[in-house]
């Protein structure tokens, strides 16, 4: 089993509509409402992938309610610590004319030190131990920067293989702590690796950094289109992005580290589990709003991904 963290979730809304004019009504298609937010997009993708897992949030108000429902008709197990307020909302609109993808990210209630204990206690409530904890997603305003470093500690005196994606101080302190894999991007790379900027011949050289620091044990550095660098103790690989129409962008992050989750847990080699990462991420692009991939593109970009 694998368990997902969100600490800032959604209630995500997206639709559509031709051409946006400013002053005019714009008739838009029918609104699709789905849970939305890092571990939650990661428990979604990896329920897509026929893996058991459980997801962790919190839960508020009228949109906490309408988050739940969508979990339970998602057939996602979840455990829901309580707030004060509502939990946030986002909207994601396209404009079809142009194939160009807004969106609009609203920010949460201000949460205290407490429901940080309280998530930390359901975690360790939890009967079955996880194979693996992925904690994913922005913090909520109130919670310390340091929160996801008391996740990656957990998971160290517990044995359990900690995957943390998010960006800022809460990556670089959880970083510290030391987890089993790290998927930053480029930007994010330089932040650990305290520059300002990386050229595309230092990536290699600061991913082994994090490395010997004893940061964690696998790197992952996406690179947009160039696809993205698996970086090991003994090895480095870099893998393609396939070339694919792409129509949204919102959860391919979350789609590859689902991916990537989901082959660990079969034991997979590394290298496989980058390249299903990628085909994961990148189908996610070919759908629509925050409907992330279609388990069949999925499989057929791995195949090609496998060949090359």
């Amino acid at each position: 089993m694998i368990l997902t963290i969100t600490v800032n979730p959604a209630v995500d809304k997206s639709t559509s509509t031709e051409k946006l004019v400013a002053e005019k009504k714009m008739r838009c298609t029918e609104m699709v409402v789905e849970a939305g937010g890092g571990g939650i997009n990661v428990s979604k993708a990896l329920s897509r992938l026929g893996a058991p897992n459980k997801a962790i949030i919190t839960s508020g108000g009228i949109n906490g309610m309408q988050l739940e429902k969508c979990l339970q008709e998602a057939g996602i197990q979840y455990f829901a610590v309580p707030i004060h307020g509502d939990t946030r909302e986002n909207v994601v609109l396209l404009e079809t004319s142009s194939n160009s993808q807004y969106r609009l990210v609203l920010p949460g209630p201000t949460l205290s030190a407490k429901v940080e204990d309280a998530i930390l206690d359901a975690l360790a409530s939890i009967q079955e131990k996880p194979e693996m904890i992925i904690a994913s997603g922005s913090l909520p305003p109130g919670f310390a920067p340091g929160f996801y470093a008391r996740v990656a500690s957990y998971s160290q005196r517990n044995g359990i293989r900690c995957i943390i994606d998010c960006s800022g101080e809460p990556l670089l302190l959880a970083a510290r702590a030391g987890v089993y894999l790290l998927k930053p991007n480029l930007n994010e790379l330089s932040q650990l690796a305290g520059r300002d900027h990386l050229e595309t011949d230092q990536v290699l050289g600061a991913a082994k950094q994090l490395l010997h620091e004893g940061r964690c044990e696998v790197v992952v550095v996406s690179m947009g289109p160039q696809g993205a660098l698996m970086v090991t103790p003994g090895s480095h690989l870099l893998v393609p992005a396939p070339t694919v129409k792409k129509i949204s962008t919102v959860g391919a992050g979350d789609s590859m580290v689902a991916g990537m989750a989901y082959q660990l847990m079969k034991n997979e080699s590394l290298e496989n589990m980058i390249r299903f990462g990628i085909a994961c991420g990148t189908a996610a692009t070919m759908q629509p709003g925050t409907k992330l991939f279609d388990p069949a593109d999925a499989y057929r970009l791995y195949g090609w991904l496998q060949q090359q």
